[in-house]
């Protein structure tokens, strides 16, 4: 799914820009995918499997997939010339499910704080919210993510179930995944 570009100013006063990906920015995704998995205990990889998963014709293939598709979007935000942010957000086309939105995201830690990550999300809940079928936005954190669960909280978003144990990092430390949801409000005409 494609969007128009958008200009977004950074706390810091400087400016950023949120974008579709192109084929010419996979080298730039690959990287990104492995700094923010060295950064943070709180995604899905280690830096490491990265270089197992991806490869620069994969992520192309990637991008233009999503870029066509009609149920999902990804947004970048680029700032400084390089990769800041990602987020996803995938729309459900069963029957069942296709009231639900699921959104993801993260963010390189040099631009932490900067507002990035909670105008991203503002953009995925506003496309979100202009899907009529659409009733709920669902996401996923993990356990000790402070910072990701309060603005998730202040966009209204709510726990909604727990699945215990569900990450095991290379210390042995298991940590809780926590789903949240967050129904569309649209506004009254």
């Amino acid at each position: 799914m494609l969007t128009e570009e958008k200009n977004i100013v950074l706390k810091s006063g400087g400016t950023a820009l949120l974008r579709n990906p192109s084929e010419s920015d996979a080298q730039g995704l690959l990287d990104y995918l492995r700094i923010t998995a060295g950064e943070t205990d709180f995604l899905l990889r280690y830096p490491e499997e990265c270089d197992n998963l991806y490869s620069l014709e994969g992520e192309k293939v990637i991008i233009n997939r999503i870029n066509s598709s009609e149920n999902e979007l990804m947004l970048l935000c680029e700032a400084g010339g390089e990769i800041a942010g990602v987020c996803n957000l995938s729309f459900n086309t069963r029957i069942k499910t296709r009231h639900i939105a699921r959104i993801a995201i993260a963010v390189v830690k040099k631009y932490w704080r900067q507002g990035i990550g909670k105008q991203m999300m503002n953009e995925l809940i506003s496309i979100a919210e202009s899907r009529e079928e659409v009733l709920q936005i669902e996401l996923e954190f993990i356990e000790g993510n402070h910072r990701a669960r309060a603005m998730y909280e202040s966009l209204g978003f709510r726990i909604t179930c727990v699945r215990p144990n569900a990450f095991r990092l290379k210390d042995g430390t298991l940590l809780n995944e926590y789903a949240m949801a967050r129904p569309v409000i649209r506004k009254q005409n």
